[in-house]
C-alpha cells in the first residue's frame, strides 16, 4: 500500500523530533513550623465553624451555599473548563461524517453518499498534551472554586460577628446615654439649688450629645453589616431579618496550625497554582509539538448512482489517504508560540511560589493575631474594672461636693472607651479565629462543591 511506501519517512522524522521533557516544580525549602508559636489547640472539625457552637451562623452558611452568587458564578465557571477539558480531549479521537450529494444536468442524474473519517496520528503527543492541559486547567478551576468556598464561609461569619459586635456597641451606647441623661437631671437640679456650677451642666450635656451622636456612627456600621450579609446571601439589602444577636460569645478554641507542610495538601489556592504550573507545562509541549509534522490518515467509503442518457450506473468505491504536514516557512509564528508559553511558564511558576510564600504570612499573621489580641483581651478586663471604680469613686466625691465636675466627665469617657474597646477586641479574637481557619484551608469544600455542583446540573437539565 501508498502507505507503507511513507512508513520509513515517517518514523526517521519522528526519530529526529526532540520531545519535551516533563518539568517538576518543587517549592523552597519549607521551614519546619511557623514563626509565631501557637497555643495547644484541639482537634480541627471538617467544617470550622462548628467550632463556634452557633445554630444560626450553621443555618446562615448553608444558605449562602445555596444561594450565593458568586458562588453560582464559579460553577458556571467550572463547567465551562469541563468542556474545554472535553473538547481538547475529543481531538485525540477519530472524526466521522457523512457526505452526500445530487444533482442533475442535461445528459441525466447522479447521485453520492459516502461517510467520511480523518484521525491525525499524535505521533509527538500534540494532542495527548492539549488534553491534559486542559484537564488539569479543568482540575484547577476546581481548586479555585474551593478557595471561593472558604474565602465567602470567612467572609459571611466574619461579617455576622461584625453585626453582632455593633449590637452590642449600641447596648452598650443605649446604657451608657441613660446613664449620662441621669447624671446630667441630677446636676440639672443641683444648678437650680444653686449647688453646682454652670459649667458642670454644659459638660453633663456636651458628655451625653457626643454618647448620642456617637451611637449614630454604630447604627450604619451595623446597617452595612447586615446589607453586606443580604447580599453575600443573594438577595436584597434590607430582606433579610437577621437573629438580634447583641452579646459576643467566647471564643473557640484556636485551630492547631499543624506543620507548615500541611498547607500544600490543605490549601486549594497552592494545589491550583501547581496544577496551573502543569497545565502550562503541557501546553508548551503542545507548542514544541506543533513545529513538527503533523499525519493525518483520511478515509472514506460510499456508493453512486448515475442516471446517463437513460443508462444506470451504480457503484461502490473507497479511498485511504495518509496525509503529511510539515511547516516550512510561517514568519517563526510557531517558534515565537514556544517562546510564548516558556515565559508564561516561568510566570506560573514564579505565581506558584508567590502564593505558597503568602499562605505562610497568612497563617502567621492569624497566628499572631490570635495570640496578641488574646493578650489585649486582658489588659482591657483589667482596665474596664478601673475605670468603672473611677467612675464610681469621682462620681461619688462630685455629689458629696468633695471635687469639681471634670474627674467625672473624665471617668465617664473612660469608661465607656474602656467597654467599647473590649467589645471590639472580642469581636476581633473571633475575626483572627477565623482567618486562622481560613489561612490553613481544609477538605470540607470539596464535598460541599460536588454536592452544589451535581445540584446545579440538575436544575440546568431541568431548564
Amino acid at each position: 500500500m501508498l502507505i507503507l511506501r511513507f512508513l520509513p519517512v515517517l518514523l526517521f522524522l519522528v526519530s529526529a523530533c526532540a520531545p519535551h521533557s516533563k518539568q517538576t516544580v518543587e517549592p523552597k525549602k519549607l521551614p519546619i513550623s511557623f514563626s509565631v508559636s501557637e497555643a495547644s489547640g484541639q482537634a480541627r472539625p471538617d467544617q470550622w465553624w462548628i467550632n463556634f457552637n452557633d445554630p444560626n451562623l450553621n443555618q446562615l452558611l448553608s444558605q449562602l451555599f445555596r444561594s450565593n452568587l458568586s458562588l453560582a458564578q464559579g460553577h458556571a465557571r467550572l463547567s465551562q473548563a469541563e468542556a474545554l477539558m472535553r473538547q481538547t480531549r475529543s481531538f485525540r479521537y477519530p472524526s466521522l461524517a457523512i457526505e452526500g450529494q445530487t444533482g442533475s444536468t442535461k445528459q441525466g442524474e447522479s447521485s453520492q453518499l459516502s461517510l467520511l473519517a480523518g484521525f491525525e496520528l499524535d505521533l509527538l503527543g500534540k494532542l495527548a498534551s492539549r488534553a491534559d492541559a486542559g484537564r488539569l486547567n479543568y482540575h484547577a478551576s476546581g481548586m479555585d472554586l474551593q478557595s471561593l468556598y472558604i474565602s465567602l464561609s470567612a467572609q459571611l461569619a466574619d461579617l455576622y460577628y461584625l453585626a453582632v459586635e455593633q449590637r452590642a456597641q449600641l447596648a452598650l451606647t443605649d446604657a451608657t446615654i441613660a446613664s449620662y441623661s441621669g447624671t446630667s437631671q441630677r446636676i440639672e437640679d443641683r444648678y437650680r439649688q444653686g449647688i453646682a456650677a454652670a459649667v458642670d451642666l454644659y459638660q453633663a450635656r456636651q458628655n451625653l450629645a457626643a454618647a448620642q451622636a456617637n451611637r449614630l456612627n454604630y447604627e450604619h456600621s451595623l446597617t452595612v453589616a447586615e446589607n453586606a450579609l443580604a447580599v453575600l446571601l443573594g438577595d436584597y439589602p434590607g430582606s433579610q431579618k437577621f437573629l438580634q444577636l447583641a452579646k459576643i460569645p467566647a471564643a473557640p478554641p484556636q485551630l492547631p496550625a499543624g506543620i507548615p507542610a500541611d498547607l500544600l495538601t490543605n490549601r486549594p489556592d497552592i494545589r491550583a497554582a501547581l496544577l496551573r504550573v502543569e497545565a502550562k507545562d503541557a501546553e508548551v509541549a503542545a507548542a514544541i509539538a506543533d513545529r513538527f509534522p503533523t499525519f493525518n490518515l483520511i478515509g472514506s467509503y460510499g456508493g453512486s448512482r448515475s442516471d446517463v442518457t437513460g443508462s444506470l450506473i451504480t457503484g461502490d468505491f473507497w479511498s485511504l489517504l495518509l496525509k503529511l504536514s510539515q511547516p516550512i516557512f510561517d514568519g517563526g509564528r510557531r517558534k515565537a508560540e514556544v517562546a510564548r508559553n516558556r515565559a508564561q511558564f516561568t510566570e506560573i511558576v514564579a505565581s506558584y511560589q508567590q502564593t505558597i510564600l503568602r499562605s505562610f504570612q497568612e497563617v502567621d499573621d492569624a497566628l499572631s493575631g490570635n495570640r496578641t489580641t488574646a493578650a489585649k483581651i486582658t489588659r482591657l478586663q483589667e482596665r474596664e474594672k478601673a475605670t468603672v471604680a473611677t467612675q464610681r469613686l469621682s462620681l461619688d466625691r462630685y455629689m458629696n461636693g468633695l471635687s469639681d465636675y471634670l474627674p467625672v466627665l473624665t471617668a465617664q469617657i473612660f469608661n465607656f472607651n474602656a467597654q467599647s474597646q473590649l467589645l471590639a477586641a472580642q469581636r476581633q479574637l473571633l475575626s483572627q479565629r477565623i482567618s486562622l481557619a481560613r489561612a490553613l484551608g481544609g477538605n470540607w469544600m470539596a464535598e460541599q462543591l460536588n454536592t452544589d455542583h451535581q445540584q446545579l446540573v440538575k436544575q440546568g437539565k431541568s431548564q
